[in-house]
């Protein structure tokens, strides 16, 4: 009696039952081995698309080594061909069975495949084809599908609700399978909490503010950030607060004006590695042009923004304000991550700060560490440090020539090609000096 290994898969475990599909794919298996031997092992992999090759599916790449092993414990494999084999795997995978003299049974051929055999290599080779043109085919039905789902209903597709709204129920599921089942539908409506964020921040872009402006605007007021709002829709996010990216993808957001919108985003397969095409395709999400965009020809749910709005704050051009001086930019980094710190104005005059601070690298003594620093504290210190470097053995410092003024220092730091660290936890600021570093504290 020969003894089998049952080779299947599953993907969208999400959307299929596991369990139901090896049953049905194994018990297939039994029907074809049946009065020849019997099933003593599986490499059964669960959420793997037919597009990833079997080097990458965890139990396909089993049963590869598996195949080298003298002691493996089976003498064949059997499996459906449609459910492991896509496009080329077939002629990629089978002459390694052929290697090591390892019989393949599919009931397509009612048992072995014989790798001496035209018929059967031309069987596989439609079937591993026609695997690819059926992903290919439910791809296409089902992005026509959503696509006039979105544009002639208006329908709620899922994903997480834009900021400023969240879901509510719109009812029984309109596919009546599924709502006998006891699913529904939802719909978006404005948050009461966060929408009036939203409105702020197009007053804000309206009024001639950019998004920086805006993001700071609203970190110093302490309003939460979409992520720290609702952290379980946004995981992949670290909730530290509004940056600029955050505040653009909202303002750009045709959602706000009332209208469903679909097909921003869209996935595509890319090889893994041009030069070995064998180990097949990996699945990146790209932003589709806006002409591709499908939008809900009726109003879908409540505007927060009216549509007149939303166009001028895609082209109000931002107000800047009088040109601002930062004397030291370029020259200062920050002592816990070592990012260049980046000039900000306040109280009339020029600082400067470490836009990273939530990085991991601030987190000192379990607590976020800001880095913030005034420019005339240091440029108060730029005398000394040129004295320091300029002093030399039997030369007193009172005597060492240092230019006056802090537009001076400066310069005379630049021709020097110094870059200075700020220790907020020291309030000490340093440079190197050849093999020793100078450090004085502010």
């Amino acid at each position: 009696m020969i003894r089998f290994a049952l080779a299947g898969r599953v993907s969208t475990e999400d959307l299929q039952d596991p369990a139901t599909s090896r049953q049905w794919q194994r018990r297939r298996a039994e029907h074809l081995v049946a009065g020849s031997g019997e099933i003593v092992a599986e490499f059964f992999d669960v959420g793997q698309s037919r597009a990833v090759a079997w080097p990458r599916r965890p139990e396909s790449a089993r049963l590869l080594a598996a195949l080298e092993d003298p002691g493996r414990g089976f003498d064949a494999v059997v499996g459906e061909p449609q459910r492991v084999f896509y496009d080329n795997q077939y002629g990629l995978t089978f002459p390694l069975f052929v290697h090591f003299d390892v019989p393949l049974w599919v009931p397509e051929v009612g048992g072995a495949i014989d790798p001496d055999s035209e018929a059967h290599t031309l069987i596989m080779s439609a079937y591993a084809a026609m695997s690819k043109a059926e992903r290919r085919r439910i791809q296409i039905r089902v992005h026509a599908s959503m696509a006039a789902q979105a544009e002639l209903e208006g329908r709620f597709l899922g994903g997480r609700p834009p900021y400023g709204y969240r879901l509510i129920d719109a009812g029984p599921h309109p596919r009546p399978d599924l709502a006998a089942l006891g699913a529904r539908a939802h719909r978006l409506e404005p948050d009461p909490v966060t929408a009036p964020m939203v409105r702020r921040i197009f007053a804000l872009r309206l009024a001639g503010n950019g998004a920086k402006r805006i993001a700071n605007v609203l970190n110093a007021e302490g309003v939460l950030c979409p992520a720290a709002r609702d952290p379980a829709r946004n995981r992949h996010r670290d909730g530290q607060g509004w940056g600029p990216g955050t505040v653009l993808s909202l303002l750009s957001n045709p959602r706000y004006t009332g209208r469903q919108v679909w097909n921003k985003q869209s996935k595509s397969e890319r090889l893994l590695d041009v030069h070995n095409v064998g180990l097949g395709t990996r699945t990146v999400s790209r932003w589709n042009p806006g002409e591709e965009w499908v939008y809900s020809q009726q109003a879908a749910h409540p505007a927060i923004v009216s549509a007149a709005e939303f166009r001028a704050a895609q082209t109000t051009p931002a107000v800047r304000g009088r040109p601002r001086t930062y004397l030291l930019r370029g020259l200062l980094r920050c002592g816990l991550c070592g990012r260049a710190l980046e000039g900000a104005w306040n109280n009339g005059r020029a600082n400067y700060r470490c836009t990273a601070w939530h990085a991991q690298e601030h987190v000192v003594d379990g607590k976020m560490r800001n880095v913030f620093v005034r420019e005339d504290a240091v440029t108060a210190h730029l005398g000394t440090f040129l004295v320091r470097l300029l002093a030399r053995p039997g030369v007193p410092f009172e005597e060492v020539d240092v230019p006056r003024g802090s537009a001076a220092l400066v310069s005379a730091c630049r021709d020097r090609r110094l870059t200075f660290t700020y220790d907020p936890m020291e309030r000490a600021l340093s440079t190197p000096d050849g093999a020793e570093e100078i450090v004085i504290r502010l």
